[in-house]
């Protein structure tokens, strides 16, 4: 099982801190489908220290979502450990996670997320400082590398190991490639061999077979999912039961998915008032709807949508056409 400091998970399943996409409200659904771990979206080091208000709500956790690790980012060792401080201090996260991987132009030109990657002498001595300050578990999710020619993965990987760190997530994947081409899982595997922390793997795990032939080839101790939950945390559920029990269990039906996609709206509403949840929820709507038939109307529908009622409106219409059009084939 992942342990991670003295944080046990119950699986090896993590979700990954995906940008604008992992608050409170898509991590508690996502954890209710089963994954060990949920991780928040990064929250910038200076944002915390300016006390901004988008930021502080940023930070709110559910306690049903936990273990939980939350992630801070930034390109300055001093300020990097006044936010770990903070969220040690002020939140209820069991890990804090550094980000070193974020291949973004508008992170990396401030020296953060993935510009990391090039220096592992400064990785030792900025988690070395993290985790002297704070007494969570302090970890690092990182890149294999910023190009083709300048990968440390290894390095930077033993670097956070004799700084105290006590996991490192690894995508296979350079700055460079953003998320396009292959992941290279060979190096997680290499990572993993190199380092006697907790290596969480990371990069095109689409379905629980991908999730158990990562965890196959690397020897990797947790597999991370990101994109392929968003609008489906059923890929969660599916994961965690096939590498428990060999199942592979179905995918959901509309109504499922519909039902899901509401309760994920309605826990939005609550955390960031019903005109903001509208608004974010355009684009969930639309991966929750991903692979019905016929979904690219109410799909462009709820784009034009601003309440709450109006979106529940066309979700319960599609549904009812999609279980009418069954009803007639059977």
């Amino acid at each position: 099982m992942l342990k991670i400091g003295d944080i046990e998970m119950k699986n090896q399943v993590v979700l990954a801190p995906m940008a604008g996409v992992c608050n409170s409200a898509f991590r508690l659904t996502v954890k209710e489908f089963g994954a060990g771990l949920v991780c928040a979206e990064m929250v910038s080091d200076k944002a915390i220290l300016y006390n901004n208000k988008k930021t502080m709500g940023m930070l709110y956790i559910d306690e049903r979502e936990k273990p939980l690790s939350l992630q801070i980012f930034g390109g300055e060792k001093n300020t990097l450990v006044e936010a770990a401080k903070f969220v040690e201090k002020n939140t209820t996260a069991d890990i804090i996670d550094i980000n070193m991987g974020c291949p973004v132009p508008k992170i990396t030109k401030c020296d953060a997320g993935a510009r990391w990657l090039l220096q592992p002498e400064k990785i030792y001595d900025l988690v070395s400082a993290v985790v002297d300050a704070v007494d969570k578990p302090v970890t690092v999710k990182m890149r294999m590398g910023w190009d083709d020619n300048t990968i440390y993965a290894i390095e930077n990987a033993q670097a956070v190991e004799r700084a105290g760190g006590q996991a490192v997530a690894l995508h296979g994947r350079t700055r460079v490639q953003m998320y396009e081409g292959q992941a290279n899982w060979d190096i997680i595997k290499q990572v993993k061999e190199s380092v006697k922390i907790p290596v969480i793997g990371n990069g095109d795990v689409t379905t629980p077979e991908d999730a158990k032939r990562m965890l196959d080839q690397t020897g990797c101790d947790g597999v991370m999912i990101g994109r392929a939950a968003l609008g489906n945390p059923w890929m969660i559920y599916r994961t965690v039961k096939y590498l428990e029990t060999g199942e592979l269990i179905g995918e959901p039906d509309a109504r499922e998915k519909i039902d899901v996609c509401k309760l994920h709206m309605d826990r939005l509403i609550d955390l960031k008032t019903e005109k903001v949840a509208v608004m974010e929820m355009r684009k969930h709507a639309a991966w929750y709807l991903k692979g019905l038939r016929g979904n690219a109307k109410v799909r462009n529908a709820i784009n034009e949508c601003n309440t709450r009622e109006d979106i529940v409106t066309l979700l319960d219409g599609f549904v009812e056409e999609i279980e009418a059009q069954q009803r007639v084939m059977v």
